[in-house]
């Protein structure tokens, strides 16, 4: 039987991972009286009742958490303090692998570079991993040892307020097209990473886009993901959280998407409003295909989609049903700890329970979460790490008397 104690037990990892929406409450409330930024509500409770809900009524309602948890991260010191904090948290439930994504620009200004934000993350991310693999299970091999990349992410759209540095590129750009600032701010953003990664000793493994969809198209951020791709960083993309099979076609066609962020709307070919495609059905269908063949993996958050998504009353409703049946490459995710009140145990426990998956579907869910990972260090050190944590995973199965044939 899959229990709790089980699953919180396994290596895991959380691949789809927001730094901004994963803070805990506490260090908020705290920070926010530091920095002088204004809540709602200056308890725990308080603040679950008014703004990080269980249930929202939509996603821009889901997003409006973020007003308070950004403005809380405009100095090295806070973002090395939730960095730490988040590691620890993921650690005390099992992930050994995390890679944290967040948009340095909404957190760069006069007083605090790229270079700053990503450096001061990295910092507290290390720290807490350092601590974790002094352990001495982990010392002695015992146990497979904590690691972590960090994802940049881009923004499909943006506006003056959303930090100091984006509104320095309006008014620098103010006779430009907003789909061009868009643009730029995107190349500019992953030019810095590839330029931190190479010099700075920062395991920045992937570039991300993120943001609003309906409107606003990969193509605008082709140019910075064709830099990526020839930087040889890894790409994933938010697309089908809130748009059609069209947006997850472009993430891959356009941009080069090694995986996907939600992908829920992968089979909806009736969102479909390209006159071009004359069959939408065909269309969706080779999309499938194309992604399962070539090992695309999607990144799955079950609780931010109930969340966000009215349509969708109970997670037996969820495309990821569909996608295991077809043998996609799917890995569990949290988005945001915080703002979704969830842990990467709860995602697991309420797929188990809703899907009642079989430990082999069950372990080789988690198991792509490590294959499939943008591992920060050379393939062969990546490869004796998934042989540890495989091996480390069948030993919990014995433990627990839980056969995966």
């Amino acid at each position: 039987m899959i229990t709790r104690e089980f699953i919180e037990r396994v290596p895991k990892t959380d691949l789809h991972l927001h730094l901004d929406g994963s803070i805990r409450l506490g260090t908020l409330i705290e920070l926010a009286s530091q920095y002088a930024v204004d809540l709602p509500a200056t308890t725990e409770s308080g603040l679950r009742e008014k703004v990080f809900k269980d249930q929202y009524e939509s996603l821009k309602d889901y997003l409006k958490g973020f007003a308070y948890t950004v403005p809380v991260l405009q100095s090295e010191v806070a973002l090395h303090r939730v960095s730490y904090e988040l590691a620890q948290d993921c650690q005390a439930e099992g992930n050994r692998y995390i890679e944290v994504r967040f948009a340095p620009q909404l957190h760069m200004h006069r007083h605090l570079s790229a270079e700053n934000v990503l450096k001061a993350v990295n910092r507290g991310l290390n720290d807490a991993k350092q601590e974790f693999n002094r352990r001495p299970e982990v010392v002695s091999g015992e146990e497979p040892p904590f690691e972590y990349g960090i994802i940049v992410c881009a923004m499909r759209k943006f506006m003056a307020g959303f930090s100091e540095h984006f509104g320095d590129l309006w008014r620098v750009h103010r006779h430009s097209d907003p789909e061009r600032i868009y643009s730029m701010a995107s190349l500019e953003l992953v030019r810095a990473a590839v330029h931190i990664r190479d010099h700075c000793d920062v395991p920045i493994v992937g570039f991300d886009l993120a943001g609003e969809e309906a409107g606003y198209p990969a193509q605008n951020h082709a140019e910075a993901y064709a830099y990526a791709h020839k930087h040889f960083m890894q790409k994933t993309v938010h697309a089908g959280e809130a748009y059609g099979p069209e947006s997850i076609f472009q993430a891959i066609t356009d941009l080069h998407a090694d995986r996907i962020g939600h992908a829920y709307f992968l089979y909806r070919d009736d969102m479909i409003d390209d006159d071009e495609i004359e069959d939408p059905e065909s269309y969706t269908r080779a999309l499938v295909e194309y992604i399962a063949d070539r090992r695309i993996t999607l990144e799955i958050c079950l609780t931010s989609n109930m969340q966000t998504i009215p349509a969708l009353k109970s997670i037996k409703d969820h495309t990821l049903t569909r996608m295991l049946t077809q043998r996609l490459s799917t890995t569990f995710c949290t988005d945001n700890r915080t703002v979704s009140n969830t842990t990467i145990t709860d995602e697991i426990l309420k797929a188990t329970d809703a899907l009642e998956l079989s430990p082999a579907e069950l372990r080789n869910t988690i198991i792509y979460g490590f294959k499939r990972s943008f591992f920060p260090e050379a393939y062969s050190k990546k490869r004796a790490y998934v042989r540890q944590i495989i091996d480390y995973y069948d030993k919990i199965e014995k433990e627990f008397e839980i056969s995966d044939e």
